[in-house]
């Protein structure tokens, strides 16, 4: 059969969105029909992204693949554009994966199970969509879209404090949004002819006060969604009151569409600005790294704790963006991917272990490794993981981050020691609070009033099972990278060189081209 012609995108979208709307007119009593029927669901749908992946992506080309453009409103030259390259393609793999495996962590929902796996199937294209997406316009949609879902998802079946993490959520993301929105128009009218296509919008010849108006703006929205400091502070609370699988689609897939959209939009659409502001992501990024660490290690809930970590660790998301080579952005890339599968992972365990012990106040925990020695052994993995252990794929990503951010030639020698000398500081403080976390819930004497009030069984075969399918990836990428970077490479080394033109010093011959302060470069015209 012919398959190059057909519509994968559009079909991986849509069929799990419109798989949720027969939800209501399922006959089931008690949830168990609805929740094989979404797993199906999700087993299908992630089976057309890999069978998609495998037959109609080239890795050699950089530039977009299984696109598919459909007239909207042709007036406004407005389109359903999908397509794929290698900085979405490895996401959208990523997010079928993680929602499949979120929708097997969610078996033990009871309350109102139609509306649970109704949003989360929407939710699954619209995630999938937004990695996908070649419009500005469509892109906003799909981007405000998504968070109806992990509001009723927080709001409905979170923790005692649900409606104001919900809120919270809400009001931040959406405020977000809104510069999404007043950049894409901006954009769309800015010039001679109007077009919110991606592909054009980056071919626009943007004064430069312009562009760095825009990239301030998008830099905003998207630091609440990845999230960047003092941006953050919705995600603890979110974590704070949200389930397992909730747990798992925040960490694994939601951080991740703000640091897609960083590469996507400010550094390939924007490079002159993006020339100007790297200095300032790497700021940023350290700042992440740094507090977000020392802000968990204090942390006593264990939703927060690992929240924070989740904090730190995509504080090197933001340094490999910036480093200007081709090492570092596709660290940057690989740490996204590799935080997604060791975020779902711990947060899904978190979920494991709240349901046993009934508690997340790790002054309440202590010795259940005992009794629990299955999921002793994941949580300990899994942090290990977390902690980037070499053999894991944390440890490959950082790595890559600190090696391509210190042999940029985009920097003076004088910031490069500090920036590196400041990630190796986060980079100790994880093990700290991880390896301490893991010695106050499982290691040292039971707590007797918490074994007397609560049946701490071990993991079932569900739970060994999720966590094996992330654990498979995690170590495979750890141990044989171009599994991941090969999917990617053509596009990050086409984005590194656009983002070095844009800067007249690296422009230059290396060998004589000055090094590049604190200060930002001279744009040329």
């Amino acid at each position: 059969m012919n398959t190059a012609n057909f519509p994968w995108l559009t079909t991986i979208i849509l069929f799990p969105i419109a798989a949720s709307l027969l939800i209501p007119i399922i006959p089931d009593k008690d949830g168990k029909t609805v929740r094989w029927y979404s797993l199906i669901i999700g087993l299908l749908d992630f089976a057309l992204i890999v069978y998609a992946f495998y037959t109609g992506y080239d890795f050699s080309n950089p530039d977009l693949q299984l696109f598919e453009s459909y007239a909207w409103v042709p007036q406004l030259d407005l389109k359903w554009s999908v397509g794929a390259d290698g900085l979405s393609m490895p996401l959208i793999l990523l997010t079928g994966f993680i929602t499949t495996l979120a929708i097997l962590a969610a078996w033990p929902v009871t309350l109102k199970p139609r509306l649970f796996y109704f949003l989360i199937l929407a939710m699954y294209g619209g995630q999938i969509a937004v990695f996908a997406v070649q419009d500005m316009l469509l892109f906003f949609l799909v981007w405000e879209l998504e968070l109806i879902p992990v509001y009723l998802l927080l709001a409905i079946w979170g923790g005692k404090k649900r409606q104001y993490a919900a809120t919270k959520f809400i009001l931040y993301t959406a405020g977000g949004s809104l510069f999404i929105l007043v950049g894409a128009l901006t954009m769309a009218f800015y010039g001679d002819t109007v077009t919110f296509d991606m592909r054009s919008l980056a071919l626009k010849d943007y004064a430069l006060n312009f562009e760095l108006l825009l990239y301030a703006g998008f830099l905003i929205a998207y630091a609440v969604k990845l999230p960047i400091i003092p941006l953050h502070t919705w995600l603890p609370d979110a974590h704070g009151e949200a389930t397992a699988p909730v747990h798992m689609l925040l960490a694994g897939i939601l951080l991740k569409m703000g640091g897609y959209a960083l590469v996507r939009m400010n550094a390939q659409m924007l490079p002159d600005a993006h020339a100007y502001f790297a200095p300032v992501l790497v700021i940023l990024g350290v700042v992440n790294i740094i507090y977000a660490a020392l802000t968990s290690f204090a942390q006593r809930n264990l939703k927060r704790k690992i929240a924070y970590s989740s904090i730190s660790h995509m504080g090197f998301v933001l340094i490999g963006l910036a480093s200007f080579t081709d090492l570092g952005l596709s660290g940057a890339v690989l740490q996204m991917v590799s935080h997604g599968l060791i975020g779902a992972s711990l947060f899904f365990l978190v979920g494991a272990t709240y349901d046993r012990t009934h508690t997340l106040m790790l002054d309440e925990m202590g010795g259940v490794g005992k009794r629990m020695q299955k999921i002793f052994a994941m949580f300990t993995t899994c942090s290990m993981a977390s902690l980037a252990l070499p053999g894991m794929s944390g440890f490959v990503a950082e790595l890559m981050i600190f090696v391509g951010f210190a042999t940029s030639d985009a920097y003076s020698s004088t910031f490069k020691v500090i920036v590196v000398f400041l990630m190796a500081v986060g980079v100790i403080l994880t093990p700290i609070y991880l390896l301490s976390m893991l010695r106050e819930i499982f290691y040292g004497k039971e707590n007797e009033e918490l074994v007397s009030h609560q049946k701490l069984i071990d993991a079932e075969p569900r739970e060994v099972f999720i966590i094996a399918c992330l654990l498979v990836p995690i170590i495979g990428i750890g141990f044989y990278p171009k599994l991941l970077t090969q999917i990617y490479d053509a596009t990050t080394v086409q984005l590194t060189a656009r983002l070095r033109d844009s800067v007249p010093t690296l422009a230059q011959e290396k060998e004589t081209a000055p090094k590049l302060s604190l200060n930002a470069p001279t744009i040329g015209n």
